[in-house]
């Protein structure tokens, strides 16, 4: 039983719980037994609460008896990104600065996550302050891809990345400004998703106009995406942003038909960002996917010239404007690269942030160019397949040196700039067993039909199912689909 709550969706297992099939504390024990199993080779979860999760879980068995209405997560356990502030729970963001930081309030996407009935069990790893998308820092030290332990999850949300393939849980938060849900998604073979601008909104004290950095789901299953964005989405009266999207959207149907759906490929974004060879050739078979499903597939991109410019200059203000004063204050025991991005925020001048705005108006109606011919964006997720974990970074993708950190994340990055929401679904493993994804973006507030697309891409394949070595105990070569 233990094994199959593991490889349970969260529809399926808040089905279950429902139905009094499993209760809340076998799942609980279940998530718990398998962090116990899974951890020492991953590191993916740092901090944990099984006697609070325990104390929760006996509620929601109690309510599920008293026959009241039940939330949609009822039951459902789940650590946190440690980025994400949990109300009386360490929440450290990977930082010596923050070791010993227990929030008073929870961010809004775990107060919404909580309010739909998740069981809260502790918190995620991730790299300093979300820095890169590689899991390490000087706190916790690395986590690792369980499709091969060596080698990286990938980051910033490595460790939800980590526990979600490994069957610990079935959904998590994370987050991302320059490819944090989409990357790690596509080195543990999962799906992570990037909503549109506030449709999960962020508020902030700092900016509450930032439009860069979103917090979205990861997930095996597409279904399961749709579940966590029904019940985080939705306006706050704390963020001036636009609406974004009714909840309820996403409680629709996700059956389609890709009969007519257009669709552009690009392997380097048109500005020749490199992407290993293996990774390129691998997805350019994978589209045929799209082909026999009625869609047609040619070679065309929006114009991302500018949008290096504009994810460059963006990152950085929003780097100094969030974390300048505790650089400030304990900049010794903060990693370099974070230091590298606050000081670039801060050199930025008028100039700078006129030419940015210009550049990203340029930009959008690009891609507004894009979407009138097409339907969907398809693209490269990552540039690299997962690395050694001993690095802090690739040195260099496919023969051309990275000069900074953020180099070898620029396949997801340029589509942070545009604004759009973005899907990262498994597409396969390369010769070695190392799992590929595959990025697709639709047009602002197309969220719904994205995941839509994206799910019959998954139902076609089924590369999601394939377990790593770390859940099943099988090399996951053996179990690769044809």
């Amino acid at each position: 039983m233990s094994h199959t709550i593991g490889e349970l969706s969260a529809v399926e297992l808040t089905a279950a719980i429902r139905t009094k099939e499993i209760s809340a504390r076998e799942a609980l024990d279940n998530h718990l037994q398998r962090i116990a199993e899974v951890n020492p080779a991953i590191n993916a979860v740092v901090t944990q609460d099984p006697d609070g999760a325990q104390a929760l879980a006996h509620q929601a068995d109690q309510r599920t008896a008293s026959g009241a209405e039940l939330p949609p997560l009822h039951g459902l356990p789940m650590t946190h990104k440690d980025t994400n502030n949990t109300a009386g729970m360490r929440t450290t963001q990977g930082s010596l600065a923050l070791r010993d930081f227990v929030p008073d309030a929870d961010d809004l996407i775990i107060a919404r996550l909580k309010a739909a009935g998740v069981v809260s069990t502790g918190k995620s790893n991730v790299p300093e302050f979300g820095a890169g998308s590689h899991t390490f820092n000087d706190l916790f030290g690395t986590t690792t891809n369980p499709y091969a332990p060596t080698l990286s999850a990938g980051g910033s949300s490595g460790g939800v990345a980590a526990v979600v393939a490994s069957r610990v849980q079935s959904i998590g938060d994370g987050s991302d400004m320059g490819g944090s849900l989409r990357i790690p998604a596509s080195f543990c073979n999962v799906v992570g998703f990037r909503p549109s601008t506030a449709v999960i909104p962020m508020p902030s004290e700092v900016n509450a106009y930032a439009w860069l950095g979103r917090t979205g789901p990861m997930a095996r299953t597409v279904e399961d995406i749709a579940l966590f964005m029904s019940v985080t989405a939705g306006p706050d009266r704390r963020v001036p942003h636009p609406a974004g999207l009714d909840p309820e959207v996403f409680r629709a149907s996700l059956e389609t038909d890709m009969r007519g759906v257009r669709i552009g490929w690009s392997r380097d974004f048109g500005i020749g960002i490199p992407v290993e060879a293996e990774i390129v050739e691998h997805l350019e078979r994978q589209l045929a996917v799209f082909e026999e499903l009625g869609a047609m597939v040619e070679e065309a991109t929006p114009d991302f010239s500018e949008a290096d410019l504009v994810f460059g200059n963006t990152r950085a203000m929003d780097f100094a404007a969030g974390l300048g004063p505790l650089v400030e204050r304990a900049g010794d025991v903060i990693k370099p690269e974070v230091h590298w991005n606050v000081n670039k925020g801060l050199a930025l001048t008028a100039r700078d942030l006129i030419e940015t705005a210009a550049a990203r108006t340029r930009l959008e109606a690009g891609v507004q160019s894009f979407f009138s011919r097409y339907d969907l964006f398809a693209s490269p997720c990552a540039q690299v397949l997962p690395f050694n974990a001993s690095l802090r970074y690739p040195g260099s993708v496919a023969g051309v040196p990275s000069e900074t950190y953020l180099d070898w994340m620029r396949s997801a990055c340029v589509l942070s700039a545009t604004g759009l929401p973005v899907l990262s679904v498994p597409a396969g493993f390369s010769r070695a067993g190392l799992p590929i994804g595959l990025q697709l973006a639709s047009n602002h507030y197309t969220d719904m039909q994205l995941l839509r697309w994206g799910r019959a891409f998954e139902q076609q394949t089924g590369y999601a199912a394939v377990a790593p070595v770390i859940a099943t105990g099988v090399p996951a070569l053996t179990t690769v689909p044809a």
